[in-house]
């Protein structure tokens, strides 16, 4: 199933795919629940004529059901006229049937097969029309308004009182149970989308944090730097102008001052690139429970040497990376281990279907860094729904990068 279809998809799609098929699975329910039976309690001609009757009706509410749905994810306007179609038809529908029961052929069996169509044509009808209602007086109205009429409908046909009371009673449970339905279908589906996108911010602004983190950096660093190159730099043109000796001994210390420079920010740099392993892990932890996803670290790396450090940091980073933009992680394990003679790191999340595979640009990346320092790289599923990044680089590291 996860390599499927229904697998591909992400849990706000899941949802909307779920709620979207309940309409259509309700418009089933509507012919199976008195199509058929017509057939068997109503003689061939009712049979055929409620069966043909509920069908369309089915049908629209299913097409107005997936348009309104639509309209609710924003990705077509309001179909305005597809619902007044819908409870024009419904009312007609239900009217017809009221004439029907009063002056059509008698017999229980006829008003079994009539009353039922009645009031499932009503029920359904009136929750698939509540998708496109906003707000709780609307939703009252709608509900209301088919009750009232039923029974206004039933009383001027001819019906009894208690009749027409009890049948309008019958639609208006029926129909406000289903309206709710409709309203906590739609809440649901809206709150899923948010949530999807308030984590996908969430990692977003983390990255952009870190982006910032090192603009302030270079800014500190580089910026005070220029300005006083900038100023003797000024002064040395007016002394040389002058003729004065001095402007040597400012453009030396302008040059000096600009070596400094290049030394600061090569050490920003480094710092950038040569994380400590228990900030990254720290960050990952952060910036994954941020993102909606459980995160478990263990493992201690204090005491590792630098260069192990900074290889296993950038692989947190790069997988952490992954697991965000990868599939849509429930969870993540996160473990360091020291052996004897080497240090092992696992990374393993679910969702292992959106995963990178091992050929991708970031894993090869990661593959020659800790090749340089001896270290190997392994990353694949790991049985069924899970995804596992395994990284292995040894405590003691030659200048050749072979311990």
């Amino acid at each position: 199933m996860r390599d499927g279809w229904w697998g591909r998809k992400s849990t706000p799609a899941k949802v909307e795919t779920y709620t979207r098929w309940s309409y259509h699975f309700f418009a089933g329910m509507e012919v199976v629940s008195v199509g058929l039976p017509g057939f068997a309690d109503g003689g061939i001609g009712l049979g055929v004529l409620v069966m043909v009757t509920t069908c369309a009706h089915a049908a629209l509410c299913a097409v107005t059901a997936s348009r309104t749905l639509d309209w609710t994810r924003g990705r077509r306007a309001r179909p305005r006229r597809l619902l007044w179609v819908l409870g024009a038809v419904t009312a007609a529908v239900a009217l017809g049937a009221l004439a029907v029961a009063e002056y059509g052929p008698g017999g229980d069996a006829v008003d079994r097969v009539v009353g039922g169509f009645y009031g499932v044509v009503l029920i359904f009808g009136v929750g698939t029309l509540a998708l496109g209602v906003r707000g709780p007086r609307k939703l009252l109205t709608l509900v209301a308004s088919f009750t009232v009429g039923s029974v206004a409908v039933s009383l001027l046909l001819g019906s009894a009182a208690h009749v027409a009371l009890l049948a309008g009673m019958a639609v208006l449970l029926g129909s406000a149970l289903l309206a709710f339905t409709s309203v906590i279908s739609l809440w649901l589906l809206d709150t899923v989308y948010e949530l999807d996108a308030a984590r996908e911010t969430r990692a977003r602004l983390a990255v952009a944090e870190e982006r910032l983190r090192f603009g302030r950096d270079l800014h500190d660093v580089v910026g005070r730097n220029l300005a006083v190159i900038a100023l003797k730099s000024e002064l040395a043109v007016q002394l040389a102008r002058r003729g004065r000796p001095e402007a040597v001994a400012q453009m030396t210390e302008v040059q000096r001052i600009a070596h400094d420079t290049q030394r600061e920010v090569r050490e920003v740099v480094r710092g950038y690139r040569e994380a400590d392993l228990g900030a990254e892990l720290a960050g990952a932890r952060g910036v994954l429970t941020a993102a909606g996803i459980d995160c478990e670290v263990t493992g201690e790396p204090d005491g590792l040497p630098a260069e192990v450090q900074s290889a296993l940091g950038w692989v947190v980073r790069e997988a952490t990376t992954n697991v965000l933009r990868h599939g849509d992680a429930k969870r993540c394990t996160v473990a360091v281990l020291t052996e004897e003679e080497r240090v092992v790191l696992t990374v393993e999340n679910d969702e292992a279907l959106n995963s990178p595979g091992t050929g991708g640009s970031g894993l090869t990346g990661l593959r020659e860094r800790l090749a340089a320092v001896g270290g190997t790289l392994e990353a694949g599923p790991a049985g069924e729904g899970v995804f596992r990044l395994v990284a292995r680089v040894p405590l003691k590291v030659s200048e050749s990068g072979v311990s």
